[in-house]
């Protein structure tokens, strides 16, 4: 019923020029969970079969395709620099982490966009004036007022998903971190068990 006596159409045409940055934060928004969402399918970061093997003792390399590869790949052309195989993986846990942060931007500054809109948008309606009674027209006022906070719903349309996006995301990439952060330890110890005979040899 509420819903029924809104006119979407109006709510846009009266965010005036600011439709655009709040359209522009809506579509990249939008680009980024989708693209993230895709990108950080568990088969793209640590493919099952490939963590299976390490997990059990049989994977010492990998291919470039997923997190989980590329890490295997870099730690057996290193084998004895720990450190540098850790700051590889803490490079690609950043990558997964790519444009998550602009989403906290976007949900951020979305409502204070829409914030401006309706400060610009009561300022209209308290200027419109009846030229005979000096007195604004109380059903014109009174519309024009519910109307100026179009910019504002816009707004807070755009943050929630965005907030929403954003925090799922970034629970999905904790996940693959510690994840890869155990495979990790599993992979450096095989090469460090590796190691230890033939140092003894030496």
């Amino acid at each position: 019923m509420f819903l029924a006596s809104i006119d979407a159409v109006r709510i846009v045409k009266e965010a005036g020029l600011l439709i655009y940055p709040l359209g522009l934060c809506s579509l990249i928004a939008t680009f980024i969970i989708v693209e993230r969402l895709f990108a950080l399918r568990t088969p793209a970061v640590i493919p099952e079969d490939l963590a299976e093997s390490v997990i059990e003792g049989r994977a010492s390399t990998g291919d470039k395709r997923s997190a989980l590869g590329r890490i295997l790949n870099f730690a057996s052309r290193h084998v004895g620099d720990a450190e540098a195989v850790k700051a590889y993986a803490r490079l690609e846990v950043i990558k997964l982490e790519r444009g998550v942060s602009y989403l906290d931007t976007i949900y951020a500054a979305a409502p204070l966009i829409g914030l401006i809109g309706t400060v610009t948008g009561l300022l209209g309606a308290f200027s419109v004036v009846d030229p005979q009674t000096k007195m604004p027209d109380p059903v014109q006022f009174t519309e024009s007022v519910g109307y100026a906070l179009s910019a504002t719903i816009l707004g807070l349309c755009i943050a929630l998903p965005a907030l929403i996006g954003s925090g799922h995301l970034q629970r999905v990439i904790s996940k693959h971190a510690a994840q890869l952060d155990v495979l990790l330890e599993r992979v450096l110890a095989k090469q460090g068990a590796a190691e230890a005979p033939s140092a003894k040899q030496s």
